[in-house]
């Protein structure tokens, strides 16, 4: 069996792929070779099918392989994977991000499935990485857990509670992957605005961000993974709409435009504090594009409360539309509740999803002629171009070979298929 360092394969989301990059250091470190390690994601039941197809088919392909699962899906429920002949040892969410998990792994294994109570973690530990496979960009997290209920969603047992990295530990990463070369870091974890109470002093996000960009001048671009608006800060408002180190996209956790469903999912917001929230932050900084995470098909969901959430797209002005059919989940409140038929759920997140795609398209077409900063992320093979994203995360592609991790100053000359194409600015 030829000796090739483990693969780890990530699924969901940004904070997923940050903690593969812990997973691949503690591996490597560990020696660990022939084994393919699946970071899972629970967020939907499709999620966790798709994890256990991978799986099968990884075992397919390398049948001496080693496979380890780990993730929200095995940490919520490890007897699916323990009752698949393929998978040779589970981790839960606080045992994938502990070196010993690694070391020795095969030999004098007392316990196949290694998971602990998430529920009983109070802390989440600073983990320092020097830089990630992708050489563009970096993610740290600031925060893990959820304290929040929403009635479809399974992940606060799959994260546990709520619990922060204190300031100073998130300014020293930062401050080790600049000096490593990154330029743009992404501020990661479960429910980011809800960062703070549980450090002493309560800081919040807004506080946090203000301490990065003090403390790591160097940084040039900082970016917002996903927020809770009804939860920002005035400092993380004022950040947001005064500051150009922080980027002008907005990802926000929205889910419906109506206020039952919004009530019936046990969010803390209304459709009229969405609006509001984005009204005003383009008052202040006009130039900021939202995207937004909805829910099509939610149960109890009338067609005219789908018709708010398309109303929704509008009034709040969102461009990058983030789309979930609704999918129950076992152990939900929502899933008790009255179900629509798949077909409706499907043919919901269909327009939503064809009107996301007009307002993209809407988007990059008022682009051409503006000068961007691209983050380069990527040369494509075989072409003299390289591919990535402005400070508004819309995909770019630029003509030239470009250093991956350099900010290009370039003029959008056209879009075609979702891409805006530039042309070099020389100062």
């Amino acid at each position: 069996m030829s000796e090739k360092k483990a693969k780890v394969v990530t699924f969901g989301c940004r904070l997923n792929t940050y903690e593969s990059e812990i997973i691949r250091k503690h591996a490597d470190e560990a020696g660990l070779t022939d084994a393919v390690i699946f970071n899972t994601c629970a967020v939907t039941a499709e999620a966790t099918r798709q994890a256990k197809q991978a799986i099968r088919r990884a075992r397919r392909k390398n049948p001496e392989a080693n496979i380890i699962v780990t993730g929200c899906a095995a940490q919520i429920d490890p007897k699916q994977f323990s009752e698949m002949e393929e998978v040779n040892q589970i981790l839960g969410n606080e045992e994938k991000l502990t070196a010993r998990s690694y070391q020795n792994f095969g030999i004098e294994q007392s316990e196949r499935v290694t998971v602990n109570d998430i529920m009983s973690v109070r802390k989440t530990a600073p983990h320092l990485i020097d830089g990630f496979e992708e050489r563009s960009r970096a993610f740290v997290q600031v925060q893990n857990g959820c304290n929040h209920r929403c009635t479809f969603c399974i992940i606060p047992y799959g994260r546990g509670n709520s619990r922060s990295v204190p300031a100073g530990e998130v300014v020293s990463q930062i401050q080790q992957l600049v000096d490593n070369g990154y330029k743009e870091v992404i501020i990661t974890g479960v429910d980011i605005t809800s960062y703070g109470p549980d450090l002493p002093g309560n800081p919040t996000l807004g506080i946090l961000c203000q301490k990065i960009l003090k403390n790591v001048p160097d940084l040039e671009r900082l970016r917002l993974s996903s927020i809770d608006s009804i939860e920002t800060d005035e400092a993380l408002f004022d950040i947001i709409t005064s500051e150009p180190r922080m980027m002008p996209h907005l990802h926000l956790s929205l889910q419906s435009g109506d206020n039952m469903i919004l009530k019936r999912m046990k969010r803390r917001h209304s459709r009229e504090d969405s609006i509001a929230f984005c009204n005003a932050v383009l008052t202040a900084r006009p130039d900021v594009v939202f995207g937004a995470d909805i829910i099509a098909g939610f149960p109890t969901e009338t067609d005219e409360m789908f018709e708010n959430s398309m109303a929704l797209v509008e009034e709040c002005h969102l461009t990058y539309l983030h789309v979930f059919s609704y999918s129950e989940r076992d152990g939900t409140p929502a899933a008790k509740m009255p179900q629509l038929d798949r077909s409706i759920r499907k043919e919901r997140a269909a327009r939503l999803r064809n009107l996301g795609e007009t307002k993209v398209d809407d988007y990059l077409k008022k682009s051409v002629g503006n000068q961007v900063n691209i983050l380069i992320e990527k040369n494509i093979k075989g072409e003299n171009a390289s591919i990535g994203h402005t400070e508004h995360f819309a995909p770019a592609k630029i003509s030239g070979s470009h250093t991956v991790g350099h900010i290009a100053k370039a003029i959008v000359t056209g879009y075609q298929d979702g891409l805006l194409n530039a042309e070099i600015v020389n100062d």
